[in-house]
């Protein structure tokens, strides 16, 4: 399936598709509508990242145990993991305008709980509800960022992923400055956020209704261009599969540098917190700048030699970083994270491709995936790291990078022309 051919699912509500319009909506890209979305995700992102950050004030005002936390996490993240597919696959069938604003709703009504809670139950209720509007949020988002695409999927679904990016590394800091000095109840202040991401999804909604309204023109369109024979169930679930291995090696590495770097710093070279903080946030800033590379690359080389490069990119200076001095090691962590974050655009837009038709329930396995994949990988890490050391995870987690070497096995799409390949 062509670019163009793809890109005819995004045309406007029009009586009829012809040719030329078919053409500038395939070159036109609704900037506008990705960068509300990317703003709604660093919104979001920045919300969900309060929960775990709440952690320590829950623990001493409830006199919870490390059990109790632990449940507190898998409520949070069991609805904001594994519903995402569900979501997706519901709404592929069944188009919902509005459920962003609703997705919205259910984060703000659970940072409302949550702020004012007084007992365990409350508390998981609560977490629930803000995985849920995650849950929501992140397979939908993403199929409006590539219905406003015009064609250009791999740099909308970066632009759109950098906003959770940010949103992610701006939450904890606000949670240093404002939670955990004014305490639970403070997380008040942050349902203002909530409800500005509510208006903004809202208007979005409005664009999404009248595309979607399209939608049996646009498929008609989409399947009259189609050149080429599908590929086989077998063969899919194989790339699939392959995608969410490849998707594993990259988040439990990256894990090992988000979760546990500031520790590696402090142990290794003894440097302050906040010397170490500062490491981290040029960490933080290459996963941005690799996020939207991989995405503009992507669309002019293809998606294949993206994560090629991502993956197997990373694998030398990930084994040379544990033997290098505190500069080097600085540089070396912005680069692994600059070419590793290349990884999740193009490994997004492929999968996409490969199931057409199917893109909130890819968006919702893959961002479920993302996000579960590296909770799992911290805890593992951070077990590791109890029994050796930390210098030992970051000896060994990189050759977690080979298996980048399955990237051959992935099927060219049909009727893609060549150079995309």
């Amino acid at each position: 399936m062509t670019d163009n051919t793809m890109a005819a699912g995004a045309a406007p509500a029009t009586a009829t598709v012809t040719p030329a319009s078919a053409s500038a909506s395939a070159n036109s890209t609704t900037f506008a509508i990705i960068l509300s979305l990317s703003f709604c995700h660093l919104l979001n992102d920045m919300m969900q990242s309060l929960v775990p950050a709440l952690y320590p004030i829950l623990k001493d005002n409830y006199a919870l145990s490390f059990g109790q936390i632990g449940l507190i996490t898998l409520a949070f993240q069991f609805t904001a993991s594994m519903l995402q597919p569900v979501v997706g696959m519901y709404t592929d069938k069944n188009p919902q305008p509005y459920s962003l604003m609703v997705g919205m709703g259910f984060t703000l009504v659970g940072l409302a709980m949550m702020s004012q809670a007084t007992t365990y139950p409350v508390i998981l209720v609560s977490a629930a509800l803000i995985g849920m509007g995650s849950s929501v949020f992140h397979p939908e988002a993403s199929r409006v960022a590539r219905m406003a695409a015009g064609g250009r999927y791999g740099l909308a679904q970066s632009l759109f992923q950098v906003g959770g990016n940010l949103g992610g590394a701006s939450g904890p800091l606000l949670a240093a400055f404002i939670v955990v000095p004014h305490g639970q109840a403070s997380l008040l202040y942050f349902c203002a956020a909530a409800i500005v991401a509510m208006t903004i999804l809202f208007q979005v909604g409005h664009w999404y209704r009248a595309r979607a309204a399209s939608k049996p023109v646009a498929r008609k369109a989409a399947r009259a261009a189609a050149s080429a024979p599908a590929l086989t169930r077998g063969r899919v679930l194989f790339a699939i599969i392959i995608l969410v291995t490849l998707l594993f090696s990259k988040n439990v590495y990256q894990a090992s540098l988000g979760s546990y770097y500031t520790f590696y710093l402090i142990e290794k070279f003894g440097l302050s917190v906040q010397t170490a903080q500062f490491f981290l946030v040029a960490f933080l800033i290459g996963v941005v700048l690799g996020t939207l590379l991989g995405g503009w690359v992507g669309d002019r080389v293809g998606r294949i030699p993206v994560m090629w490069f991502s993956i197997l990119g990373a694998l030398p200076f990930a084994l040379i970083l544990p033997h290098a001095n505190l500069f080097w090691t600085g540089v070396l962590a912005v680069t692994v994270a600059m070419i590793m974050a290349s990884a999740f655009p193009a490994i997004l837009v492929y999968a996409q491709e490969l199931l057409p038709g199917r893109v909130g329930l890819v968006a919702g396995m893959f961002f479920g995936f993302s996000f579960g994949l590296g909770g799992l990988g911290a805890a593992a890490l951070g077990k590791l790291a109890d029994w050796t050391s930390i210098e030992t995870v970051y000896q060994v987690t990189p050759f977690l990078l080979c298996l980048g070497l399955l990237t051959a096995f992935l099927p060219k799409h049909p009727g893609r022309p060549a150079h995309l390949l």
